[in-house]
């Protein structure tokens, strides 16, 4: 099979999808064998994104198992990091052929449900909070150049001064 590639945009947001799992499949002291890429096959059908934990303190060995499992199984190579691999492939077959497309879909899908397999709640976007001083500025009238400027209507009086008012305290006192 070929393997997978993937746009950078893709390839991040399945990072991310990835960041709280756990590894599924451990490759043993005898390395890449064929029971082990079964069982690598057989959880990227049951989950599409998977990690998997090689052992080997080489790095060039360790990118070599990675990049033959991806060649292998038709899989994606999502990131590397350290002793752990992070594979991606569509469970469809059909969805194989339009990687790109299903990669995309899969990304919506997992933004949509929540950890637990459920869909969560849109949340709502809190309105930025405007101090009272704020929202009772006057507004200036823009002049667009060769205009006069307009005169903007001031912001209606009191019937009475603040400093005449009469408190219940004060009015208590007479």
């Amino acid at each position: 099979m070929k393997e997978i590639i993937l746009a950078r945009d893709a390839r991040l947001a399945l990072r991310s999808q990835a960041h709280h799992l756990d590894p599924v499949v451990l490759l043993g002291a005898n390395g890449l064998t064929d029971a082990v890429l079964k069982e690598i096959d057989r959880e990227l059908n049951a989950h599409e994104l998977i990690k998997v934990r090689i052992p080997t303190d080489d790095r060039e060995e360790r990118q070599a198992i990675y990049a033959e499992i991806a060649e292998k199984l038709g899989c994606a190579r999502v990131q590397m990091i350290g002793k752990l691999v992070i594979l991606w492939r569509p469970a469809d077959e059909n969805d194989r052929e339009h990687a790109e497309e299903a990669a995309r879909v899969a990304i919506l899908a997992m933004k949509s449900a929540s950890v637990a397999g459920k869909k969560e709640e849109p949340r709502e976007t809190t309105k930025k909070r405007i101090p009272l001083k704020a929202e009772t500025k006057k507004k200036v009238a823009s002049k667009k150049p060769g205009e006069k400027k307009k005169r903007v209507d001031p912001t209606p009086r009191r019937a009475r001064p603040k400093h005449k008012r009469l408190t219940k305290k004060a009015a208590m006192s007479r």
